[in-house]
């Protein structure tokens, strides 16, 4: 749970950062800016911020801010009715985005929230900066990491249903709650 003045200062840092990154974001958008904490209460270490270009029923358009040192905690889009799950195509604007998938152990750069180290078992690292994307196919296990400076990326995939995504840490829920 966070407070309404982290979930504003969060969307003010946020929509700095998008609109450096050279976005250009209306005020209300800026304010529609969704805060993840994933209900850890640690939004500086564990969360993203996301603001929703496009959602229908057949596509999402997203930006996606992570804060410095902010990490996107491991998880996939599991299969949904006869929808095999969301297909996704992330696409780095600004920083620097550490990546973890399935694959051969690489792990060296980034680094593993301290205490829940069992929670990220993804550890194959790619470096994506500015320009760098890559496709990730519905069920694929992945978590990501922000460098020092913060970082802008965009996220096109077929229908998004957060609220289903899976998590490996148990304790997270996806939907974040305010407190006044």
């Amino acid at each position: 749970m966070i407070t309404r003045d982290e979930v504003q200062n969060a969307r003010r840092r946020a929509a700095e950062m998008i609109r450096a990154a050279g976005i250009c974001i209306s005020d209300p958008e800026a304010d529609g800016i969704e805060v993840v904490d994933f209900g850890l209460s640690r939004l500086a270490e564990e969360g993203v911020q996301v603001l929703t270009l496009v959602q229908t029923e057949r596509i999402s358009v997203k930006v996606l801010a992570l804060f410095p040192h902010q990490t996107e905690p491991e998880h996939w889009h599991p299969p949904v009715g006869s929808d095999p799950g969301k297909e996704e195509t992330v696409r780095v604007i600004a920083g620097t985005v550490y990546f973890y998938l399935p694959g051969e152990n690489t792990f060296a750069q980034g680094f593993l929230v301290k205490g829940k180290e069992h929670c990220y078992t993804m550890r194959h690292e790619l470096v994506m900066r500015p320009g760098d994307q890559i496709t990730l196919a519905p069920g694929v296990k992945h978590w990501f990491q922000a460098r020092a400076q913060g970082a802008v990326m965009y996220s096109f995939s077929t229908i998004a249903r957060d609220a289903m995504d899976q998590f490996t840490d148990r304790q997270i829920v996806r939907i974040t709650k305010v407190q006044d």
